[in-house]
């Protein structure tokens, strides 16, 4: 810690704020837990629900819960996938949130699957899994299609180059049929 030119005291996160500089890992783990903190508590307030009734739901402490909305605390896979529950809202969105799962490109059955409170989020990541599956083995064959147009067609033009050459270099030849060819 060091101080400010007003002799206040100042935290190693507070010295490069503003200045679009990060003093390591550590502020960008506290970044993340204050992102994924501040997330929680705008859902779990648009939801008009209380910390209480939230920490409730979620079966983890009030304090806990309090820690990780003010970006104390940074909480676990399990954790998440608990207070998702509690938010009812998918623990897919929490993990991306946090860091641990990649964003995903946008899709309306995604999105639909995602939203639908009549199933479980384990049934959801099956349902996407199933889905991403079906989705990339449709661009795997469209790329194979592709590449087997694009030799076709690039196939077809090296052989009538490669008959071309050939007729060019072989003399003529004039045979009967079941006679071997002979040259003129």
């Amino acid at each position: 810690m060091s101080s400010n030119e007003n002799g206040q005291v100042v935290t190693p996160s507070e010295e490069g704020a503003g200045d679009g500089e990060h003093s390591g890992p550590v502020d960008v783990m506290a970044t993340a837990a204050q992102d994924i903190g501040g997330f929680i508590r705008t859902q779990r307030m648009a939801a008009k629900v209380s910390l209480r009734q939230l920490a409730e739901r979620a079966g983890v402490s009030n304090p806990y819960l309090s820690q990780i909305e003010r970006g104390l605390r940074k909480p676990s896979a399990d954790v998440l996938a608990q207070i998702a529950k509690g938010l009812r809202v998918s623990a897919e969105v929490l993990y991306v949130r946090a860091g641990i799962l990649e964003e995903r490109p946008a899709s309306p059955v995604r999105d639909a699957l995602l939203v639908d409170t009549s199933i479980s989020e384990r049934q959801k990541q099956m349902l996407l899994e199933i889905y991403d599956s079906f989705r990339n083995e449709n661009a795997a064959q469209l790329a194979i299609d592709a590449a087997e147009a694009s030799a076709g067609e690039t196939g077809a033009a090296a052989m009538t180059a490669a008959e071309a050459s050939a007729a060019q270099l072989l003399p003529e030849t004039t045979s009967a049929p079941g006679q071997t060819p002979t040259a003129d």
